[in-house]
């Protein structure tokens, strides 16, 4: 069925003309066009089924009972469940709605009629420190909004937490215990408050999340749709995960969850099944409470709460505007635990009685778009057989699949091709070759092993939070990652050198050995990335950049300055002063719009730049925060630069810290 080539020539250069073509239309197709993601999706699905197609048909074994020959199957079937995600994700990509001229238009009637709903703004805390939860606190309090109340709802019953909250003017509530988790907080506040505004709209944020000023004038008004029932806002993030900062690259790489984001939710809100991400979203509270609270019969009440509204009939609206950032995991352990936490959840609604497989009131549409979300997670072990297999043939002589590299150059790499330039094309640029891939080999082993774990116990497990906060400072070896990463990468290395002087080996490289010595390759690349990854550089406090005219003072002196980044414990600016009027350690004041005039200590001086030691009062801390942590000041990049990146990673090979 498939003609085996026999010419690498001519095969590269009918790759390369395939690939020129895709870039072509990339080029030319507005991917705001729903008729030009079909188009290009199914092109990109033509060259998968083609591959899919040759997979089942040339490179599968005669099925017998043994061990070579059911490894083969094993990998087809999991590489498929890869497959069956991919294509659904172009299908679900083909529609997308922007409801940003929707919030335009309500906005502007409830401004004529000043009719602006109630609204408490629930933050959930569990144990972070003040400097974390601050930053949400304030932004909540200053929001502009007449009518809005802010409740902290300490979930760990710390006193001086009580204390801030009477000094600032929020609203403090607790509980004796923690049953149910984040929801049971929720449905606390949502008891408590009741007795006193009972507004019937909440806001809901998670201590480490700071709102832009005008949230809830945008997104209110998509209430007036009466189906829906929660209206959920991106997530964005004033910090580089650790992925990002470990490899350098949180200046030309986005965040793996900006795919998600700003490409998967506003086409799943298209389809009618966008859902709750659990922080920055407004929820109706007479929905919540006619449906018994907030859902606690799983770990992600997020996702929970959306699909059991949805089996009530209701919706859930995503505004793609940035209206809060927050802090992204600092470090790998918090990442790695965010991910497994996410994935036994989505396991756990999967499996319950009322949940989108087994309940009843859902659509088919919706139904599948939860299969879709399930298959993102049990696409991981894909990726583990993907490191291991070829150790495995040349180790064990067991290919995961019978081919040639000239077969996989004309039916694999195409999908590859195609796949790629798709996704950088439909995600206005935010993937990247490598790096995509790393990103998701580092969670990997854990969604694995999470998969296993639920498999046998899908619950009954405590609800693990992601630490924020701490110090950071110091650089740390997360050992156990980089023994399995690095020890995957020396496997793959091995494999090479075995190919060349095992006792077995063939006078004659085949076909089928060219193939996985290639794939030896690509895997300790990928690994030795992902080692890299386990180096974690330490982190300082957030800064951002200025680049704006201040005024420095000493003395009675004014001095002109450019401040150049800004965070809220330093200051680094280039000061137009005479050479050697100050010195590290010298008392001076800045004037920062506006918090004023701050006092601060020059700390260090390199380059014709100066870095200052802020020391502000608790009313210019305050007025910080507001500058830094709600307006939409980018530390990270919103799209990606391979180039760029790649001179990141290169730098990381060689820098310790």
């Amino acid at each position: 069925m498939f003609e085996a080539p026999q010419d690498v020539f001519s095969v590269l250069t009918t790759d390369l003309g395939i690939f020129i073509g895709l870039l072509v239309m990339a080029g030319l197709l507005d991917r705001a066009s729903a008729a030009a993601r079909l188009l290009f999706g199914a092109t990109t699905a033509v060259f998968i089924l083609c591959y899919a197609a040759w997979r089942w048909h040339d490179t599968l074994p005669r099925l017998e009972p043994e061990l070579g020959k059911l490894w083969p199957y094993l990998f087809f079937a999991f590489e498929m469940i890869a497959i069956v995600y991919t294509l659904m994700s172009i299908v679900i990509l083909i529609r997308f709605k922007d409801r940003s001229a929707e919030a335009d238009r309500e906005e502007a009637k409830l401004t004529a009629s000043g009719d602006w709903p109630a609204v408490d703004i629930f933050i959930c805390t569990y144990n972070e420190p003040l400097d974390v939860v601050e930053k949400s606190i304030i932004p909540a309090l200053a929001v502009d909004y007449p009518n809005a109340t802010v409740w902290v709802c300490d979930d760990t019953r710390r006193g001086w937490l009580k204390d801030f909250c009477n000094e600032v003017g929020a609203r403090y509530v607790t509980r004796p215990d923690n049953k149910g988790a984040k929801a049971g907080n929720l449905n606390n506040a949502l008891t408590q408050t009741a007795g006193f505004t009972n507004a019937p709209i909440i806001l809901v944020l998670d201590a480490d999340f700071a709102i832009a000023p005008n949230i809830l004038r945008r997104a209110v008004g998509l209430f007036h749709d009466e189906r829906a029932a929660v209206v959920q806002t991106p997530q964005f993030f004033f910090n580089a995960d650790p992925i990002q900062h470990n490899l350098m690259a949180s200046e030309a790489w986005v965040d793996d969850q900006r795919i998600f984001f700003d490409v998967f939710q506003p086409a799943k809100d298209a389809w009618g099944c966008a859902f709750c991400v659990g922080t920055s979203f407004l929820v109706r509270r007479d929905r919540v409470t006619a449906m018994g609270g907030f859902p606690d019969d799983a770990i992600c009440e997020d996702i929970n709460l959306s699909y059991s509204l949805m089996r009530h009939g209701y919706k859930t609206h995503w505004l793609n505007e940035r209206l809060s950032a927050g802090l992204s995991a600092e470090g790998l352990p918090e990442y790695i635990t965010q991910r497994t936490r996410w994935c036994l959840g989505t396991m756990q609604v999967a499996l319950l009685k009322g949940g989108p497989f087994r309940g009843r009131g859902y659509t088919m549409i919706e139904r599948l778009h939860y299969l879709h979300g399930v298959l993102n997670w049990l696409c991981k072990p894909f990726i583990v057989l993907m490191l291991v297999a070829p150790s495995i043939y040349w180790f064990l002589d067991m290919p995961a699949f019978y081919a040639d590299y000239l077969s996989f150059l004309r039916y694999g790499l195409p999908a590859l091709l195609a796949l790629w330039t798709y996704s950088g094309w439909v995600s206005g640029k935010r993937t990247l070759p490598l790096f995509m891939e790393v990103t998701h080999i580092m969670t990997a082993l854990p969604i694995t092993v999470t998969l296993i774990s639920a498999a046998m116990r899908p619950f009954g497990r405590p609800f693990k939070v992601t630490d924020k906060g701490g110090d950071r400072s110091v650089s740390q070896v997360r050992w156990q990652m980089a023994a399995g990463f690095g020890g995957i990468a020396l496997l793959s290395g091995a494999s090479i050198l075995w190919s060349f002087v095992s006792p077995y080996v063939a006078n004659e490289i085949s076909p089928l050995d060219y193939f996985n010595l290639v794939w030896a390759g690509v895997a300790m690349l990928f690994t030795f990335v992902a080692f890299l990854v386990c180096f974690e550089r330490p982190r300082t406090a957030e800064e951002f950049v200025a680049e704006e005219s201040v005024r420095v003072r000493s003395g009675g002196i004014c001095y002109d300055a450019v401040l150049t980044s800004l965070g809220m414990e330093t200051a680094r600016l280039r000061l137009d002063a005479p050479p050697h009027t100050f010195a590290a350690g010298d008392a001076l004041q800045i004037q920062i719009e506006p918090a004023g005039w701050i006092t601060a200590r020059l700390a260090v001086m390199m380059n014709g730049t100066q870095t200052l030691r802020l020391e502000p009062n608790r009313i210019q801390r305050h007025s910080l925060i507001l500058r830094l942590f709600t307006t939409a000041s980018d530390s990270i990049a919103r799209t990606g630069n391979l180039r760029v990146a790649i001179q990141g990673l290169i730098h990381r090979c060689f820098r310790a810290h």
